[in-house]
């Protein structure tokens, strides 16, 4: 099973740990295309700062986030785990799992990244500021940069397994799933029951408890058909659609009655 992650805008601190080795990161076949926004990045936001705030959409607030993008050669890492925070990882709680879990998590996550193309969770980077809806001035927007590397090193990530895809559409825009991917490939929504809206927080948040669930069970579905057995068997209510012809996604519906 492969599962697949937004990144959290917020991320915690790099801390003091040796700094980046981009050579050492999961799927050596994004080195190229990472090296490429890595350089404009660090370039952009050493030089004028409001442009570069201007660029990477940011606030007077964070400010201080231009800085620490112009430092990310030299910054400490840690596991990508550690780096990003917010309501989806503080639900799916990576740091309070038991050790086979891990395991499987370090197996099995994927995450998305404007910077990274897509990391694992054991990946070490350093905290940095950089979205999939950015368009950089001589990359432009970064979902269409990464479409062809990812085109050719995701399928072969995906194995023969399962693809979750727990992704916001920015971060789907960077690698969808085609032919026979796509066919065992299932998007997950989460609604509120009673309204069948989506609503951000708890969208989030019930992703992250259904990412847990699943690496703490030792579950590992084959197909979208064998996930919505699994997911009800774990106590989920999950309205399931078939995809309409092959090659394409299944959709599933999580139902949600209460927001927390």
């Amino acid at each position: 099973m492969l599962v697949l992650l937004p990144p959290s805008e917020g991320k915690a601190s790099s801390g003091r740990g040796a700094p980046l080795k981009p050579e050492s990161l999961s799927l050596p076949g994004l080195a190229e295309a990472r090296e490429a926004v890595l350089s404009e990045l660090v370039e952009l936001c050493a030089g004028d700062e409001e442009k570069a705030r201007e660029v990477l959409g940011l606030s007077e607030g964070l400010r201080g986030e231009v800085a620490k993008n112009a430092e990310l050669r030299t910054a400490g890492a840690r596991p990508a785990g550690e780096i990003y925070t917010g309501v989806l990882y503080d639900a799916l709680g990576l740091a309070s799992l038991d050790t086979a879990a891990k395991r499987r998590a370090a197996r099995s996550l994927l995450v998305f990244s404007g910077l990274w193309g897509a990391v694992r969770v054991t990946d070490r980077i350093p905290s940095y500021r950089c979205s999939m809806g950015v368009k950089l001035p001589g990359l432009g927007a970064l979902g269409a940069h990464w479409r062809t590397p990812m085109a050719s090193v995701l399928p072969e990530a995906a194995g023969d397994g399962l693809v979750l895809d727990l992704r916001s559409a920015a971060y789907a825009a960077a690698w969808k799933p085609k032919g026979e991917v796509a066919g065992r490939t299932a998007s997950v929504r989460v609604l509120h029951a009673p309204t069948r809206k989506v609503v951000s927080h708890f969208n989030k948040a019930t992703k992250g408890r259904i990412v847990r669930s699943l690496l703490t069970a030792g579950a590992d579905p084959k197909g979208p058909a064998e996930l919505v057995e699994v997911l009800r068997d774990l106590g989920y209510e999950v309205e399931a659609e078939a995809a309409a012809k092959a090659g394409r996604a299944w959709s599933l519906d999580v139902l949600v009655s209460e927001v927390h």
